[in-house]
């Protein structure tokens, strides 16, 4: 297939992402244990006999005793498949699993992702009512209009679990999440403003009729089509577009937008010409949402009208209107009450939760961890889709509209309670580590990839550069990186820089760099310059020292110390600190951070205090409260022992800096994760579990570190680097290229120290 790139990525890399580790993007975990012969008689014949009787007699149990309750199908007949159109149900499937994961990524709401091979809404509705039994609720995607309306409209009615196009109501949702808040900001009243609608599909059609319900007047909304505006005995029209029909004169969007407050577009891209801007109200409100280019750009609407506000659908302008803010929530607040129904208030509820989120202080905390810098205003409108609060207020609106309109079978008594329960449900780090890389797309750097011969390495390079993270320097031989480029089937390789120590125009200039550093440590010139022609880790780190490139990473053909050694001759440490270190053991609810596993054998008190304060840092730029553990064999001089001094001296550095995190030791790892044992030390200063986890020595550190990545069955990040002074990672010689990446990504965005 030919090569294309599109939004900072090939066709090539996406069909690598999604054909890499394993197929696809979903997979099945059992959460109970299947170890045992009495774990697998409980799991099925003869225990699993009990809660079938049990659902028998009672079917509201079976949200008790099965996964259902938090179990949504999504479903597609392929008739419209993003921008792309009727491809076919087996075409959707990549789309449908994207939607799955993120249901899960967001929501922590299970999916599983169903194409339905007919075209036929009768034979659709069937096959989907007829699985009831199976999902707490069903959302449809990518299916065409007016099927679309039909086959909702028909699940709705005969189905008693929640059912969702989210083409159309979670587009609208967000849309008019939006609108409330321009409307705010431009002090206008719902109630008075004129709407201008282009597009009369799906989406559009659903977007004008919950704004409506939020409080714009049927009659001030005018709505076009191809044709032009809809008005009462149009021929042409059918009963979904005519249900939106308004006498007006004006036969053509341009004229229909004269003096208008509010056009409103999914539609096709340029339907909306500058000049046509010129002719509305002031301060328009411009809603351009066709995908993947807007109706008019951004900088076109700012050009005739600088007092405008604008959203669309794209990710690389302000205001966008993306369902991901929406639909996890609004399907997570209707399971968590077992709703019958997605209801009309239900969607009212959650725009205005969303628009209020968007009008509150971004705390400092969410600022740091998730890198949501904006404050309400014209260019923020609408939440990150990132921000952590959203789960916990669109999820509880949700849910108090579904209770308040009698759709809830299993109703919130204590809300207070409800939100604690969302907060834990999902791992910060997994949205600070999607902020980690915004951050590095929105400032690109020189990433310096030191054994680029090695295919994983290069694999990493060429995502690094596709996603727009920055620009990767190649070290290795000119030619053996070409041909590896090519049986990557890189269209371009050449517009690829390649540092090649044989022929590098600056290599005089790195010998005397390195020899003025070396020539007091036993070095000659002469085993310098060999060094800098044939060792890459030193290669690579010069190239960084003398500001060819701004970070280096190395690791797959040489053990950490080497490499450590290595990179060593040629950087140095940050001032005043101590590099080490860190590990990340990222779990579905948790992340734990584990210091020093890589460098310092037996650390003093001071470097025991120090590398747990940058590691308390570390924790809160990934978006959690440190709680720092100084771990031992011993908890709290049981048993006695003649290593315990450099920790209690460690801790008793923390407690005359007196540092803005929780702290305490020396402590066993049970009295530090484990809150039953937590609870025979009442006198112990952590809150709750530990999540940073401060090692006495190297050899204690690295063996659990790698015993956690190996057995744990959870992520494990690391080990990433912190206090050298220009930002450089190791990766394990295991690492795969998304490992690199993430060591890449991490470093360029200097989260990491």
């Amino acid at each position: 297939m030919a090569e294309e790139k599109t939004n900072s990525f090939t066709a090539r890399e996406a069909l690598f992402y999604h054909e890499t580790i394993r197929p696809g993007k979903i997979e099945i975990i059992a959460s109970k244990p299947m170890t045992t012969q009495r774990d697998l008689s409980l799991a099925y014949s003869p225990g699993v006999a009990v809660p079938v009787e049990e659902i028998a007699r009672d079917p509201a149990l079976a949200a008790r005793y099965t996964a259902r309750a938090n179990l949504v199908a999504v479903i597609s007949n392929g008739t419209a498949i993003l921008g792309l159109g009727n491809l076919g149900a087996l075409a959707s499937k990549p789309v449908m699993e994207g939607k799955a994961v993120l249901f899960k990524r967001f929501a922590d709401v299970d999916s599983i992702d169903i194409e339905l091979d007919t075209e036929d809404p009768d034979k659709f509705i069937e096959a989907v009512a007829l699985m009831e039994p199976t999902f707490g609720g069903i959302n449809l995607e990518d299916i065409a209009a007016p099927e679309c309306f039909i086959i909702e409209q028909a699940l709705r009615e005969r189905m008693n679990i929640p059912v969702m196009h989210d083409d159309q109501h979670g587009t609208a949702i967000i849309a008019a999440a939006g609108l409330i808040n321009a409307c705010y900001l431009t002090g206008r009243d719902l109630k008075t403003v004129r709407m201008v609608v282009n597009g009369a599909g799906a989406s559009a059609l659903a977007c004008t009729a919950l704004i409506k319900s939020v409080g714009v007047p049927h009659e001030n909304v005018i709505v076009c089509d191809r044709s032009g505006p809809i008005y009462p005995g149009r021929e042409g029209v059918d009963q979904w577009k005519s249900a939106h029909a308004v006498p007006t004169a004006a036969r053509s969007l341009e004229e229909a937008l004269v003096g208008a407050d509010i056009f409103l577009g999914l539609s096709a891209a340029g339907a909306l010409k500058p000049e046509w801007v010129a002719g509305m109200a002031d301060q328009p409100i411009i809603f351009a949402m066709a995908n993947p280019v807007p109706e008019i750009m951004p900088d076109e609407a700012k050009a005739v009208r600088p007092d405008a506000i604008i959203a669309t659908g794209r990710s690389d302008f302000p205001n966008q209107v993306n369902n991901v803010l929406g639909f996890p929530f609004i399907f997570r607040g209707a399971l968590d009450v077992r709703a019958t129904a997605i209801n009309e208030e239900m969607k009212v509820a959650a725009a205005h939760a969303i628009a209020e989120l968007a009008r509150e202080r971004v705390p400092e905390e969410v600022a740091a961890a998730y890198g949501v810098n904006h404050q309400f205003g014209r260019e923020y409108i609408i939440p990150a889709p990132f921000d952590p609060r959203l789960m916990e207020r669109v999820s509880c609106a949700v849910a108090k509209a579904a209770m308040d309109s009698g759709v809830a079978q299993d109703p919130i008594e204590d809300f207070e309670a409800y939100a604690v329960r969302l907060r834990s449900r999902l791992n910060p780090t997994t949205s600070a580590l999607t902020r980690v890389y915004e951050d590095a797309k929105a400032n690109p750097k020189r990433m310096v990839f030191a054994e680029a011969e090695e295919e994983v390495a290069l694999r990493a390079a060429i995502q690094f550069r596709d996603f727009g993270y920055g620009t990767p320097i190649l070290v290795g031989r000119t030619e053996k990186v070409m041909e590896k480029l090519k049986e990557l089937a890189v269209d371009d390789p050449e517009s690829f820089t390649i540092a090649n120590s044989v022929s590098y125009e600056r290599i005089e200039e790195m010998v005397a760099y390195l020899y003025t550093r070396l020539q007091r440590r036993g070095y000659t010139e002469r085993d310098v310059r060999r060094m800098v022609n044939q060792e890459r880790n030193v290669f690579a780190s010069l190239l960084v020292a003398i500001g060819e490139g701004d970070a280096l990473i190395t690791g797959l053909t040489r053990t950490f110390a080497q490499s450590a050694r290595e990179i060593g001759r040629v950087l140095d440490a940050k001032p005043d600190a101590t590099p080490f270190g860190v590990h990340m053991v990222i779990g579905k609810n948790h992340t734990t951070f584990l210091a020093d596993t890589t460098i310092n054998e037996r650390p003093t008190a001071e470097q025991l205090a120090h590398i747990a304060t940058e590691t308390a840092a570390v924790a809160r730029r990934m978006g959690h409260e440190p709680r720092v553990a100084f771990l031992s064999y011993s908890t709290f001089g049981n048993p006695p022992g003649q290593w315990l001094g450099n920790i209690r001296d460690a801790v008793a550095i923390l407690d005359a800096q007196q540092p803005d995190f929780e702290y305490e030791g020396e402590m066993a790892p049970d009295a530090a994760l484990n809150e039953k044992v937590m609870a025979l030390y009442p006198f112990s200063r952590l809150s709750g579990p530990a999540n940073v986890l401060i090692f006495p020595g190297l050899q204690s550190a690295n063996v659990s570190a790698k015993l956690l990545r190996e057995l744990s069955g959870d992520t494990t990040i690391g080990p990433i680097m912190i206090g050298s002074e220009k930002p450089v990672q190791i990766a394990p010689m295991t690492a795969t290229a998304p490992d690199i990446l993430t060591l890449a990504v991490l470093a360029t965005a200097g989260v990491v120290g």
